[in-house]
């Protein structure tokens, strides 16, 4: 069987689950702390899908952390396909809502200037938000294909 890194039950993936959920939280603050994103269908979408994305994150990092205290093999062609399946869900929505809010950032900062009109709005938390939540989503991506790559080995 191959060894990938960042595949699940080893310590590169237990690693790369972790920094997931600390990106993820720290997406998730970034939007938070700043005032008016629920008012924006776009950072609503980007918190519901960073919250998505931690306690999936954070799921796999016990589970991860589990295998590897236990001696468990997590590369089971079955376990590996639900994993796979979830990870690509997750990471398309995570890409889509990091993609909106990103739109949405520019066009508030740069072409009506809605910014410099209300500055409470904290515009520069949207844009940290978003890209945390980039990062956020390629350490996801990472995770899913290397979880993919060691599903088609398989077969």
């Amino acid at each position: 069987m191959k060894r990938v890194v960042g595949s699940p039950g080893t310590w590169s993936g237990m690693v790369l689950r972790l920094s997931q959920c600390v990106f993820a939280s720290a997406s998730t603050f970034a939007m938070v702390s700043g005032f008016g994103y629920s008012n924006y269908s776009a950072f609503f979408y980007l918190n519901v899908s960073l919250i998505l994305q931690l306690m999936w994150s954070l799921f796999l990092a016990c589970k991860d952390i589990f295998a590897l205290r236990n001696k468990k093999d997590l590369h089971t062609a079955d376990n590996l396909l639900f994993i796979v399946l979830i990870d690509f869900a997750v990471a398309i929505f995570m890409f889509s809502a990091a993609c909106a809010s990103a739109s949405l950032t520019v066009f508030f900062m740069w072409d009506v200037h809605l910014c410099k009109a209300y500055p409470r709005l904290a515009c520069r938390h949207f844009g940290l938000s978003v890209v945390l939540a980039f990062i956020t989503w390629f350490l996801q991506a990472a995770s899913s294909f290397s979880g993919f790559w060691l599903l088609v080995s398989f077969f």
